[in-house]
């Protein structure tokens, strides 16, 4: 039975899009990146941590992080790269368990995982990966039209991610969210529920 689906995909690729809708069809969603943004903002548990790891320069006015200033140290220097994931994902992977364990057993729970590819330990954790996949060239054009990045923005997150052909290796199941209008992704999700989620959520 499914009961855990691990979601991922390239930056632009429509996942969180995907995500609400496996929602609607009665998932429990279990979002990393929500809750990576929600432990490094003003008055987050991440933030000493983060302070006394990289200094003043990275908290912004509100005493949240400054994801732009983090972005531009961390694309530079491999190292400060590695130092925040070490701060992160203890804290991520905590409130991730506690999130997904008040889902109760029943549920089926869609863990949102932006570098599930990348980390390496997931595959243990879910029973069913789905990628939500789309060209580059797409995911640039609809990152830089929702967020107002420069192309090169863009383009630095994705060198920073798994290329496309080892997430697509990764998944059980691909949504090529290319050209879809939302009605016909609605329906190639409606129905990936049916194959993998329906019988356990009678």
């Amino acid at each position: 039975m499914v009961r855990r689906i691990g979601l991922t995909g390239g930056i632009g690729s429509g996942k969180s899009t995907v995500a609400g809708l496996l929602v609607a069809q009665g998932a429990v969603l279990v979002d990393t990146d929500a809750i990576a943004r929600s432990i490094a903002q003003a008055g987050g548990i991440a933030m000493p941590a983060l302070e006394a790891a990289f200094g003043r320069s990275v908290i912004a006015a509100d005493g949240g992080l400054d994801r732009a200033a983090m972005r531009q140290i961390v694309f530079a220097d491999a190292d400060a790269k590695r130092r925040l994931e070490s701060v992160l994902h203890p804290l991520i992977g905590t409130e991730t368990q506690r999130q997904a364990a008040a889902a109760g057993e029943d549920a089926v729970v869609v863990f949102d995982v932006p570098l599930l590819v990348e980390s390496g330990r997931w595959r243990a954790i879910v029973d069913r990966v789905l990628v939500v996949d789309a060209t580059e060239a797409t995911q640039r054009k609809r990152v830089v039209a929702r967020s107002g990045w420069t192309p090169e923005a863009v383009d630095a997150v994705i060198a920073q991610q798994a290329p496309r052909r080892l997430r697509r290796a990764a998944a059980d199941a691909v949504i090529f969210n290319e050209s879809m209008t939302l009605a016909e992704l609605e329906t190639e999700v409606r129905g990936l529920w049916k194959q993998w989620a329906a019988a356990t959520t009678r």
